[in-house]
């Protein structure tokens, strides 16, 4: 009986100490994550301004979102169109690269660095020396490479007109944003067992396709799914680069994300009850789309 006590005296000694441990990061979840979507999903329902006490509306925020606001309906076509085009992309870009840079013997902390060293700089910044490739006269890097070759006749308006400014945004955002992929799927390669290439190779894998579809892939489903997740849910929320290749607000509103609709009624216009609702639309989308990814790419 007495070893019974104290086993389970130990047990909750132990249990105790756990949740110790654990304290700081539940507090700091609470405080800065659990607790701000809660007041947010409040605030959605309510006319606040932050000068005077929130007015419950429903779901009028709601409705005025989805059948009144046409600006939203553009970006959300935008923020759609952007994270379905350069997530996959960048993930895709991100495992080639590191699949070949893996490869490499000397160079391959150069390029790893080389690869990795955009996503660690503001968006602002990178996006101010893309500015110069994409500038508008004869003197921007790609006009003066087309026109040289003969392609273009004239300057192409890359930042101002509205049927290149989102083509340009999602070229830079794939540049910018295989640095954690990258060095995910850099890791998984560098980590893999050398035993099962070697069974493989005895049972019959000859082509590098046949190793990518029976060795590679297989081994690799957890690296991609926090890659999927991490790629897809940055392209929802990109901003930065948008504002500072198009302007704020884009020509014909071209490159408006909801982010960028978000921060327009919360930071300029002081709508915060209208901006918490884009929030929680932005929030359920992000979700659902991490949902998606992780019953496709989870192991079953």
């Amino acid at each position: 009986m007495r070893k019974r006590e104290k086993t389970l005296s130990s047990a909750y000694s132990n249990t105790g100490m756990a949740y110790l441990f654990l304290a700081p990061f539940l507090i700091l979840f609470f405080l800065f994550t659990l607790i701000p979507v809660v007041v947010g999903i409040f605030l959605s329902f309510t006319d606040y301004n932050m000068l005077e006490l929130p007015k419950w509306l429903g779901i009028t925020n709601y409705k005025m979102l989805i059948l009144d606001d046409k600006e939203f309906l553009i970006a959300l076509k935008n923020t759609f169109l952007f994270a379905f085009i350069s997530g996959p992309i960048s993930l895709l870009m991100s495992f080639v690269l590191a699949w070949e840079i893996n490869r490499l013997r000397k160079t391959r902390q150069f390029f790893a660095l080389a690869i990795y060293a955009p996503s660690i700089v503001s968006g602002t910044a990178i996006s101010a020396v893309w500015l110069y490739f994409f500038s508008g006269d004869a003197y921007g890097l790609f006009n003066h490479f087309l026109m040289k070759i003969g392609l273009i006749n004239k300057p192409i308006q890359w930042i101002t007109d509205p049927k290149y400014i989102l083509g340009v945004v999602i070229f830079i955002s794939v540049w910018m944003g295989m640095g954690t992929g990258f060095l995910t799927f850099l890791a998984a390669f560098r980590n893999m067992s050398e035993d099962q290439h070697e069974a493989a190779m005895i049972d019959g894998i000859r082509t590098s396709s046949q190793e990518l579809f029976y060795i590679i892939l297989p081994q690799m489903k957890p690296q991609l799914l926090f890659a999927a997740i991490n790629s897809t849910t940055a392209a929802f929320g990109v901003f930065d680069i948008a504002v500072a290749v198009a302007g704020f607000p884009s020509p014909n509103y071209a490159a408006h994300t909801i982010v960028a609709h978000l921060y327009d009624f919360a930071f300029i216009r002081f709508e915060m009850g209208y901006a918490s609702s884009v929030a929680v639309i932005l929030f359920l989308i992000t979700y659902l789309v991490g949902k998606f990814l992780r019953r496709a790419l989870a192991d079953k």
